[in-house]
């Protein structure tokens, strides 16, 4: 009960100092509370960045939100930050063959992605199309795949054409 309220009075003072556009931090905030991590402001809005983002969101992206509203952080606080939440387990990371991946709270479900080399378009998966690569890799390979988050590159429907 102490760890909630101390996280409380962390949310109340971010939402001061950031306005009321930032939700009170979900999941991912808990976890690292539980785990007896530090919540600082510039962690707090770096984790709202990720959950509140609709889709996948680089480090670059959560930077410019976070600077937006608290200019004194870097972002190698950015990366950090990141690398923990991903060494936890609390974020998936993903490349798109972009030049930089994007990161996705893992508790907002395992999904994959067809990613086209040409035009870019990027097509969500259904994780049951994997189902029988990760039953082949086992039994051909006694290779026990982790396929939570994959992009997969080729050319969609239009640029096939």
């Amino acid at each position: 009960m102490q760890k909630s309220f101390h996280l409380g009075i962390i949310s109340t003072q971010l939402l001061k100092l950031v306005g009321n556009e930032v939700r009170q931090p979900g999941d991912i905030a808990s976890k690292l509370s539980e785990q007896g991590y530090r919540l600082t402001p510039q962690r707090i809005m770096i984790l709202s960045a990720i959950e509140n983002s609709n889709d996948h969101i680089s480090a670059e992206e959560i930077y410019i939100q976070v600077v937006a509203k608290y200019p004194h952080v870097n972002i190698s606080t950015v990366y950090r930050t990141l690398e923990l939440l991903k060494e936890l387990g609390l974020v998936t990371e993903t490349n798109f063959g972009e030049g930089r991946v994007r990161y996705h709270p893992a508790d907002k479900g395992h999904h994959h992605h067809l990613v086209c080399q040409e035009c870019g378009a990027i097509i969500d998966l259904d994780e049951s199309v994997l189902s029988s690569l990760k039953s082949a890799l086992l039994r051909e390979y006694k290779f026990s795949a982790d396929l939570r988050h994959l992009a997969i590159f080729g050319r969609c429907v239009n640029c096939s054409k």
